[in-house]
Formats: structure tokens, sequence, C-alpha cells
């Protein structure tokens, strides 16, 4: 058997994700016969059957479902090696650290002023982006370190938890709702997360690929918070670092907390990327040694 193709595999990919030829077609910039014609080239190639094509749809078989998989990880691997070849090459290399922005619990000016005297430092990038967003940097290469909210996508990664903090919604002031100190997610129905995800549902992890994302940005969420267009969950620092008149901060009894992760890809080996780890779970332990006497004062 000859050995698969790069193209053959985002081809492939494309189709299994849209199971349809005309939308992966127009997906992949490219008229859809010789598309068809690679699908069943790859097919005699692997000797399986990799969809099963009826007039009404088209559907993965197990081999397909196997295959895309697999396909997935490799064309993750392909898509790293080039980037992360490209930023050895740098004449100037950095650390590039993806986070979203304001989710880093007011720890990273902290972390960042202890990774910078460790002799391993180089000198920081952040690499911003959205909710979720973290993991898929670290794989595709174009990040060296992440700060994400957890639980997350960890596939291909290692990672050390720093700080776990209640959740609360942020609605709109005005809403029924705010008039109360303590909710339950059954008290959310009939309200929707920026993600488009029923609040009642009580999801704090990232939206599916492919999921509405009407807002980027924290700043675009409490806008529509305000309007009263959505709720949101925010992380108890988020929602200290925001206060806004037109939005109510509730805690929900029954919403899991929320756990700020520094991550990093497995087979990293770079003493740089080994010196923020250390100073990020370093500032974390001195942040719980401080915070420990303020709470017990507060239950006595």
């Amino acid at each position: 058997m000859n050995d698969l193709e790069v193209r053959q595999l985002r081809y492939f990919v494309a189709v299994a994700e849209e199971l349809h030829f005309g939308r992966a077609a127009a997906r992949l910039g490219m008229a859809q016969p010789p598309l068809s014609r690679t699908i069943r080239d790859l097919e005699r190639q692997l000797g399986v059957v990799l969809f099963e094509r009826t007039t009404r749809q088209v559907r993965l078989t197990a081999a397909g479902e196997v295959l895309l998989r697999d396909a997935r990880t490799a064309l993750e691997a392909i898509t790293a090696a080039a980037h992360r070849a490209r930023h050895a090459g740098s004449t100037s290399p950095r650390l590039r650290i993806a986070l979203k922005a304001g989710i880093d619990g007011g720890l990273l000016p902290q972390i960042l002023n202890a990774y910078s005297t460790d002799p391993a430092a180089m000198p920081p990038e952040l690499v911003l982006g959205g909710f979720g967003d973290q993991p898929q940097a670290l794989r595709d290469g174009l990040a060296d370190v992440a700060l994400a909210l957890c639980p997350m996508d960890d596939r291909g990664l290692d990672s050390e938890p720093l700080l776990t903090e209640p959740v609360l919604v942020a609605m709109a002031a005005t809403d029924p709702l705010a008039a109360r100190t303590r909710l339950r997610l059954a008290d959310l129905a009939g309200r929707s997360l920026p993600s488009g995800v029923p609040a009642g549902d009580g999801r704090t992890a990232p939206p599916p690929p492919g999921a509405t994302r009407p807002a980027s940005n924290l700043s675009e969420i409490f806008s529509l918070v305000e309007t009263g267009s959505i709720v949101f969950f925010a992380p108890a620092s988020v929602a200290r670092h925001n206060p806004r008149p037109g939005i109510a901060y509730r805690p929900v009894s029954d919403l899991p907390h929320s756990t700020l992760a520094v991550a990093w890809p497995q087979d990293a080996r770079s003493p740089a990327v080994a010196a923020f780890v250390r100073a990020a779970c370093a500032i974390t332990a001195a942040h719980h040694t401080r915070a420990e006497p303020q709470k017990q004062s507060t239950t006595t």
C-alpha cells in the first residue's frame, strides 16, 4: 500500500465532518467531481469503504470513524511541526503563552515576574484566544504553554491545576432572578449561555467545535448580559474583576467549580516551558498560603 498523502487526509476529513460532498468541496475551494474521485481512490488504496452513500445522505463506516480520528491527529501533528519549526528557527525565540484574556485569576503578572527570574526564561509572548482555544493552540504548535480552564480537551497534553474557585452566574441586574441571593441550575431554565447552550444544562466547559459563539471576548459577553440576551457562568475571580452596575452575580449551588490549569504538550522538552510551569505552580502555592488565613478568619 502506498503511503497516504496529506492532501488525501485533508479531503477525507472535510467530507467526514460535513457528511456532504458538495459542502466539503465548497469548504475546500474545489469542484465536487475531483473530490469524489479522490475519496474513491483513497478507498481503493486502503481496501475499505469509508462512507456509506445513498441519494439522501452520506455516513461514515466503522473504518471511516477510525480513519477520521487518526487523520485529525496526523494533520494536527503536521501543522504543529511546521509551526514549531518556524518558531525554532526564529532569530528572536519567545515563550508563547496561550490564554483567554481575563481568566488568569489575576495571577498572570505574578507568574511572569517569577518566570523572568529563571535562567531558562525567554521573552514571553501572549497568544490570546477565545474560550477553549488554548489546548488546540498547543497541539497546533501556535503556543508553547497555556493557561486554560478545565475541563478541557487534553489530548496530547500534560497539565497541572492551579486555582479552583466557585462559578457564579452573571445576569442582567433587571432579571427577576437577581432578587434572589442563591440559585440552582433549574432556576436558569429558558436562559442561554454565550455558546447558545441552555444555561440550565450547567455546562461550564468550552462549546463544542462548530457551536455558535456570538461573543468573542468578555467585554462583548458582559454587554450582552446587561441587555438580558444571555447569562454567563463566570469564575469568582472574573466576577470580582468585572463589577458592572447592570450585572448581578449570584452563586449557583449545584454548579461545578472552575479550575484554572497550566498546560503544555506531552512531548515538550523546552527549559523555558519547564520554567514557566515551575513559576505558575510556585505563585499559586503562595496564593493558597496567603488565602488560607483569610478563609479561616472569615469562618471564626
